[in-house]
């Protein structure tokens, strides 16, 4: 007669927290990988859009500052003028989107690489619940408790993770670190081990909270400005970009036609060469012009240039006025013949085309303080340093 092998018997409640605690795990472990690769995919196609699609942007901004300036001084309207003001301020407060993305490059590169040291903490004085679990974990995670390399550069990582954490006093972060620590697989118990029913507890609330987390950095990604444009077309980001960067070709189109229909004539695109295509010294072929060397050293110059720019590079003695604010001041001219300036001869012609027809004698510099410094004339700065055009 064979001896029958008695089967082993299983607690029931354990066995469903079992299967619990491996499928959460597998949930866990797919929505991690889901997460991270949305979050690559999305500063992947961030990057591709700020360099195929970041210059576009940027004329765009440009043309609509002229644009409501071009209004403004034509009609002197107040609410044009708030118009063309917020219009330049817009362009003046973007970002340095290549600084910006560079930093996303370079912070992808040390993610992989290893990650950045903390900043030093704030010098503070541990609670008691700290100081207790911060020993705790000391003597539970300490890597001299294991012989294995891999094991012991696990740990030493981990309490890197909790002395930043006491650190900084931090007594919550040291219960979730806790909580992580006591609920790792390494840390699980024996199957028949009576402790194993209340680890598979513990290990079944941690997983649920990690994937509640991983859900709402989801949540948050898809809702971004560049994760709500890739969901238009995830499956050919490149023929999205193609698309949006013909879109914003048409657009400047229209906006470049309407700025020469309101300045009389055509505005050209810079050649690569020299300053760059924010403004066109030729805008105005029909105003009195001069060349930046033939300037009478004792003109009467008014420089209509933003706050930044007059600071980096202005002529001694010239009345500065913005752009946007010549109109309400027009008060402050003198009666005399105004040379008028800009950066390269834009706006300035925009200011002596109103002069001109409001009865003032007024001349554009052809070409700018550009102009001026290239004919070596001298310049200051308002900070007392080297002067240059900004």
């Amino acid at each position: 007669m064979t001896a029958q092998i008695p089967v082993r018997w299983t607690d029931p409640a354990q066995q469903e927290l079992e299967e619990r605690v491996e499928a959460a795990e597998l949930a866990w472990l797919t929505m991690d990988v889901d997460v991270r690769t949305l979050r690559v995919e999305i500063d992947n196609f961030a990057l591709i859009h700020h360099q195929l699609l970041g210059p576009l942007y940027a004329r765009l901004d440009e043309l609509d500052a002229l644009l409501a300036e071009a209004v403004a001084v034509r009609t002197g309207d107040p609410e044009d003028l708030r118009r063309a003001r917020e219009a330049r301020r817009r362009v003046e407060e973007l970002p340095d989107l290549d600084a910006l993305f560079d930093s996303v490059r370079e912070r992808g590169e040390q993610q992989e690489e290893a990650p950045p040291p903390p900043a030093a903490p704030t010098r503070v004085r541990p609670g008691r619940d700290a100081q207790r679990i911060y020993r705790e974990l000391v003597r539970r995670a300490h890597p001299d408790l294991s012989t294995d390399p891999q094991e012991q550069s696990r740990r030493a990582a981990f309490l890197a993770r909790v002395n930043e954490a006491y650190a900084y006093g931090d007594t919550g972060a040291l219960e979730a670190l806790a909580a992580e620590w006591s609920t790792a697989p390494e840390a699980a118990p024996a199957v028949d081990s009576p402790d194993r029913l209340g680890w598979l507890r513990r290990r079944l609330e941690w997983l649920t909270g990690r994937i509640g987390e991983l859900a709402a950095e989801q949540v948050r990604l898809e809702r971004s400005a560049m994760g709500e444009l890739l969901a238009l077309a995830p499956q050919d980001p490149d023929g999205l970009l193609t698309e949006l960067a013909e879109q914003l070709l048409a657009k400047a189109a229209a906006q470049q036609s309407e700025l020469e229909g309101l300045l009389g004539g055509p505005v050209g695109e810079n050649d690569g060469a020299g300053p760059d295509p924010q403004e066109n010294q030729t805008m105005f072929a029909q105003i009195p012009t001069i060349d930046a060397a033939a300037v009478p050293a004792d003109a009467a110059l008014l420089d209509v240039r933003e706050q930044d720019e007059w600071d980096a590079g202005h002529v001694e003695g010239a009345l500065h006025i913005p752009i946007g604010e010549v109109i309400a001041r027009i008060g402050e001219l003198p009666d005399e013949r105004l040379y008028v300036l800009c950066r390269v001869g834009g706006r300035s012609a925009q200011v002596v085309q109103y002069l001109v027809q409001n009865g003032r004698d007024a001349v554009n510099v052809d070409g700018g303080m550009y102009a001026w410094d290239g004919a070596g004339r001298p310049m200051v700065s308002g900070d007392g340093q080297d002067a240059f055009v900004l």
